[in-house]
């Protein structure tokens, strides 16, 4: 790709009356059936869903006869964790378990970004740890479950490597659509490229699979612990503990999915790859699932300071119904 379209604005940021920025992009809302409740902006072009993909990554890891000890370890191996102790502890049993350590993940070392964590660190004068790395424990499931393949443990984050190609077709399978381009994440593994509604497509139809399935196991997981799929203070952790039945995840650079069973999902991404409009746009979304907007008060709007008060707030604009 080499052409931006020209997106409609999401996100308002509103300070004393003055709309001061605009976050552009494209969001899609799917109803339980999979069918388009609301497009805004072009939800079918290829973007990179980042850490997105994870949930439907990891049933790939089950179906490649990864079997893990419990729920905790699937709960990690779909996670964009903090690097809290227990995010660490759990990747690297997952690692031991299969009868490796630290030191055969891919995964480029990391201070945690946790920030108490990574004070204590600094001043310690720790140094960055793989297992700190916040898609660790992706990269030990994917090890784990090359062990129980049978595959080699070495170049397991090649796109040839037969995990890869598992990964790749996958992917591809849960959103209906072809994978368009397969890029280098910032982990070091592959990343695919899909459509937005492929997007919510592959993630509503974990939640909606039927129990005791690859995909409805790595969906019970992530809501059922949370905190090792996020970790203190952050946003996928606290939606899920806050919204019954939600499974929700955040990936780089302005992506963001969610879906509910029964209801359908939600999938956007912000054209300028930042933080700041992705909750407002996102559960805008959810309210038109039907989720009430008192379990969602929290990040419908972000307010916007102003000296020692409030002085606007960061808002889904009118554009996402």
């Amino acid at each position: 790709m080499s052409d931006w379209p020209d997106s409609p604005v999401l996100v308002e940021v509103w300070r004393s009356g003055f709309l001061e920025s605009v976050h552009r992009g494209a969001l899609v809302v799917l109803d339980a059936e999979g069918r388009p409740l609301t497009q805004v902006g072009d939800v079918d072009r290829p973007v990179l869903p980042r850490s997105s993909n994870k949930p439907v990554q990891a049933t790939t890891y089950l179906a490649a006869g990864w079997e893990p000890r419990d729920d905790r370890d699937l709960a990690i191996a779909a996670a964009s964790h903090n690097g809290e102790d227990g995010h660490r502890e759990l990747a690297g049993e997952l690692l031991a378990t299969a009868g490796l350590d630290p030191d055969a993940l891919g995964c480029p070392a990391a201070l945690p970004s946790h920030e108490p964590t990574r004070a204590e660190w600094l001043v310690a004068g720790r140094s960055a740890e793989r297992l700190a790395m916040n898609c660790s424990g992706k990269h030990a499931a994917m090890l784990a479950a090359c062990v129980a393949a049978g595959w080699p443990a070495e170049g397991y984050l090649d796109r040839d490597h037969p995990l890869q190609q598992a990964i790749e077709a996958r992917l591809a399978d849960a959103a209906g659509q072809l994978v368009t381009a397969v890029v280098v994440d910032g982990c070091g593994a592959p990343q695919h490229a899909l459509s937005l509604t492929g997007l919510a497509r592959g993630v509503l139809s974990l939640v909606q699979a039927d129990p005791g399935t690859p995909d409805r196991r790595v969906a019970d997981a992530m809501r059922a612990h949370p905190w090792l799929v996020a970790g203190t203070g952050r946003e996928d952790t606290e939606l899920m503990q806050g919204v019954d039945g939600l499974l929700v995840k955040a990936g780089a650079d302005g992506v963001h999915v969610a879906a509910l069973p029964g209801r359908g999902a939600v999938a956007l991404k912000l054209d300028d790859g930042g933080d700041r409009g992705r909750l407002p746009a996102l559960t805008a979304g959810l309210r038109q699932l039907g989720v009430p907007a008192e379990e969602l008060s929290r990040w419908l709007v972000t307010p916007v300071s102003g000296g020692d008060g409030v002085v606007g707030e960061v808002r889904a604009a009118a554009v996402v119904p």
